[in-house]
């Protein structure tokens, strides 16, 4: 890399901060032809609510998700399909229109029929649980919306329909999806599910022998209630239908406009809680009251432009052509971005296996034609290593407040997973696995159904995930870098990352006494054993993931103003940073590595946790000692080598970017970003999980945001692994609060403006010429 000179360039200021953003336009989608299927739906969204929608023969249909609707099964059902249907229909001509408008999140649809046009707005209001219908017409048109379900009817599960539950690949005899309750109430459909008797929860808690603390454990399911209301001003019921969509019978509960008229709206006001009964529900749904439309609204754009405000990245911007791949990643990424928002205020984190956005399972594997409600890999298991990567590209967008689903996933299991290293060992800590339920206890299939009688019942009897427990550290180092980047205070999170670090120092040498007489090594540290380097390097004595992960997050503790920590818990986390095992090193062709861990009995995955100590742990990396090492694990470890791949969950993007290694970086990130291969170019996968693959996209951003801004310390370093000939525009964030909105054009540098201003001084641009 090759030292440029900074050029400042200062441009106008505007009353909100950097200036009106122009360009997202350009990525907006428009379709001029309408879907064949659910499959070429396009996102819509805000709040905490999904919806796919599409127009199919004429009429608009669309999903309806939400965050933290589980069932007794802990899947994540849909909260129903909608259909609207127009006649006479100008959505049956030749001009047709769908355009995705990012700058205000919103789907418009117009249509015309000969001298008959009409236009649908959908949107979703961001501080309420309420979606907007809106359609006008130049004449008068009728109007029918119906609301259709597939639960209107208990159900047994499918093989393989488990793998949308907790369940996976075990189901119980005779397992059933529950239905939901449907009807008409005065001139509405009125439409929930209330989980009822026994549930995945209470099967878990008996399975993992916690029965005698079942009444201190957080139970998120038990009479769980979630569902909602369709209603318009101009509309009446008019009956139920039965019918069929992609294999899956589904009943139709209709409303239609009284009578013709050339403006119709339509609400669908959700809800969400647990209540003893649907009563108490229903009477919570009635009690909220939504602002005016129109200022909720405005309420609504006024987000969303503030979100496209603080962060964008524009690539080629001035060479518009989708079919140029650098133009293509500059797009999807903010498409992805996107997405992300729209749950940005759930009570539950973006799921990794698709997110808010699914759709009809059959259209990705035939061999699971199961109803819409499915996702491979469960709807209530939030499995860490891929929730990470949907929630570490927040911190460069600047997107803060979408990051509190995620952390605040963890808190509230905390007293779970305190509770299990009680139970099983008499000792403090939070014991957090790797596949982990919203209630905080390891997967019940996961964890291992047909396990020895004297097995540790502490333990996940499984090859891929025991000893696994070095995940959850990941989300202590995003509440520590909430007070790197924003100075938050961040006092809720301190008793997470001080559990999570408790367990491993009293775990640790509770196995070591149980083995022998010392609880140290003879250097005086713990000796990490038995461990797991990811899911890739089992049986693992002192892994690298872990030992990383131990040194950063202690080392940021410590570092946290005084408040935080008193005197003696102060002392304490230093002595414990003494014990903590320094990191393991092997050669390759005479080239000093990293190690996946100081010793491991076998291979069983294909990660890189060898390089986990430059990203997500930056210990090494540019302005970083001994920069050599890592790139020569990189390339030289021959797992590394063997594992490489842009797919899912893959993160050899975000590592070459971190070593400064552009050509590969470039390569990579055209590789993770480019257009899907599905009419919606966002909506990558399977992968290894799901579609849409949403630890796809965020592991493509990470990349992404590290090729143009990395820090360390007080330094800040621009475009350390961006190719020169790429033309780009950005703002992102890094740490103490700084924004930096530069451009590269031509080769030339511009810096447009830094806040705070003195941050300025702390900037270093490298360029790969």
């Amino acid at each position: 890399m090759k030292n440029v000179p900074l050029i400042i360039l200062l441009l106008f200021y505007m009353t909100n901060g950097f200036g009106q953003l122009t360009g997202l336009d350009q990525y907006h989608i428009v379709w001029d032809q309408q879907s064949r299927d659910a499959s070429e739906s396009m996102p819509c969204g805000g709040g905490d609510i999904g919806l796919n929608v599409w127009v199919e023969n004429g009429e608009l249909l669309f999903y309806i998700a939400r965050s933290g609707t589980f069932d007794e099964n802990n899947a994540m059902p849909k909260l129903g399909r909608v259909r609207v249907k127009l006649s006479p229909n100008p959505l049956e001509g030749t001009n047709f229109r769908q355009e995705l408008d990012l700058t205000e999140g919103s789907v418009k649809i117009s249509g015309q029929n000969g001298n008959r046009s009409a236009d649908i707005l959908l949107w979703v209001d961001v501080f309420a649980p309420v979606i907007h219908l809106e359609i006008s017409s130049n004449l008068p048109v009728k109007a029918e919306a119906t609301y259709e379900n597939w639960r209107f009817q208990d159900k047994l599960l499918q093989k393989n329909e488990g793998f949308g539950t907790s369940y996976k690949w075990v189901l119980p005899e005779g397992l059933m999806t529950k239905k939901d309750e449907i009807d008409f109430v005065e001139n509405a459909v009125l439409f929930y599910h209330h989980n009822q008797g026994k549930t995945v929860f209470d099967q878990t808690v008996q399975q993992q022998q916690l029965e005698a603390v079942k009444d201190q454990l957080f139970d998120p399911l038990h009479q769980l209630t979630f569902g909602g209301e369709m209603r318009g001003d101009n509309f009446v019921p008019a009956g139920t239908l039965n019918g069929t969509y992609q294999s899956t019978p589904y009943r139709g509960w209709k409303l239609e406009s009284r009578s013709p008229a050339k403006k119709h709206q339509l609400e669908i006001q959700l809800h969400t809680g647990q209540y003893p009964s649907p009563a108490d529900w229903e009477t919570a749904l009635r009690q909220y009251t939504e602002s005016p439309e129109t200022s909720a609204r405005e309420r609504t754009r006024k987000w969303w432009a503030d979100f496209w405000e603080r962060s964008y990245i524009f690539i080629e911007e001035n060479e518009i052509a989708e079919s140029t791949k650098a133009w293509q990643i500059g797009r999807n990424y903010q498409l992805f971005r996107y997405m992300l928002g729209c749950n940005a205020f759930g009570q539950y984190p973006t799921k990794f296996n698709g997110g808010l956005f699914t759709y009809d399972p059959g259209f990705i594997d035939s061999t699971r034609a199961f109803s819409p409600d499915f996702r491979n890999w469960g709807g209530g298991t939030f499995t860490a290593q891929n929730q990470r990567l949907v929630y570490f590209p927040l911190f460069r967008s600047g997107d803060f407040d979408l990051l509190r689903p995620q952390l605040e996933f963890y808190t509230r299991i905390l007293g779970n997973a305190e509770l299990r290293s009680q139970v099983y060992w008499g000792h403090d800590g939070a014991c957090f696995t790797e596949q982990i339920e919203n209630f905080g206890l390891p997967n019940c299939t996961e964890y291992g159904w047909k396990r020895p009688a004297d097995y540790d019942a502490g333990l996940m009897y499984n090859a891929w995930l025991e000893y696994q427990w070095d995940t959850a550290l990941e989300f202590c180092l995003m509440a520590l870098m909430l007070h790197d980047y924003r100075a938050e205070d961040i006092s809720d999170y301190i008793p997470l990352i001080t559990s999570c670090l408790t367990f491993f120092d009293e775990h640790y040498q509770y196995l070591a006494k149980n083995r022998g007489r010392k609880t140290l090594d003879e250097q005086g540290h713990l000796v990490l054993y038995p461990g797991s380097s990811c899911e890739t390097y089992k049986m693992a004595y002192n892994a690298s993931s872990t030992v990383a992960g131990l040194q950063v997050v202690t080392e940021k503790l410590l570092a946290l103003p005084d408040h935080y920590l008193h005197e003696e818990e102060r002392q304490k986390w230093q002595d414990f940073r003494q014990r903590i095992p320094p990191l393991s090193f092997t050669e390759f062709a005479g080239h000093r590595t990293i190690a996946p861990a100081r010793l491991w009995e076998r291979v069983n995955n294909t990660e890189a946790p060898q390089l986990y100590p430059v990203y997500p742990w930056g210990i090494y990396g540019i302005g970083r000692p001994d920069l050599e090492t890592a790139v020569n694990t990189y390339r030289y470890d021959p797992d590394v080598l063997r594992f490489k791949d842009h797919i899912s969950w893959k993160q050899y993007n975000i590592f070459a970017a971190r070593l400064g290694l552009t050509e590969e970086a470039q390569q990579l990130s055209v590789l993770k970003l480019q257009d899907s291969g599905r009419r919606f170019p966002a909506f990558w996968g399977p992968g290894f999980d799901w579609v849409p693959d949403h630890n796809w996209g965020g592991s493509g951003m990470i990349g992404l945001q590290e090729m143009l801004v990395q820090s360390h310390g007080d330094k800040i370093y621009l475009f350390p692994a961006w190719p020169a000939e790429w033309d780009v525009r950005f703002k992102l964030h890094a740490p103490q609060d700084t924004r930096i909105e530069a451009e590269l054009r031509n080769g030339q540098v511009n810096i447009i403006r830094v806040e705070p201003p003195a941050r300025a001084k702390d900037i270093e641009v490298l360029i790969n010429r």
